[in-house]
């Protein structure tokens, strides 16, 4: 799964997923020892992640949406990501 970012000791992937679980664009974000995952509007799908944690993932994606959303098409067409500027 290939990493976009990394901040904040967060770590963002995303893969594409025909016919996968979740169904809809998202990422995954690990911290520590647990995965959580968000759609691409910024909403918690699965997993726990400390408040202020969830807090920069959210305005992470705000910022990033059309970044991630190309990402997601080049995955779902078997092309390369590229990487996302973290934040600072």
């Amino acid at each position: 799964m290939p990493v976009l970012s990394m901040f904040y000791g967060l770590i963002i992937r995303m893969q594409s997923e025909h016919g996968g679980k979740h169904h809809i664009p998202h990422i995954h974000v690990i911290y520590g020892e647990s995965e959580s995952v968000f759609s691409l509007e910024g909403e918690l799908m699965e997993g726990e992640i400390p408040q202020n944690k969830k807090k920069l993932v959210e305005a992470w994606i705000e910022i990033h949406k059309e970044d991630l959303q190309a990402n997601w098409k080049l995955l779902d067409e078997g092309e390369q990501s590229f990487k996302i500027e973290p934040l600072k």
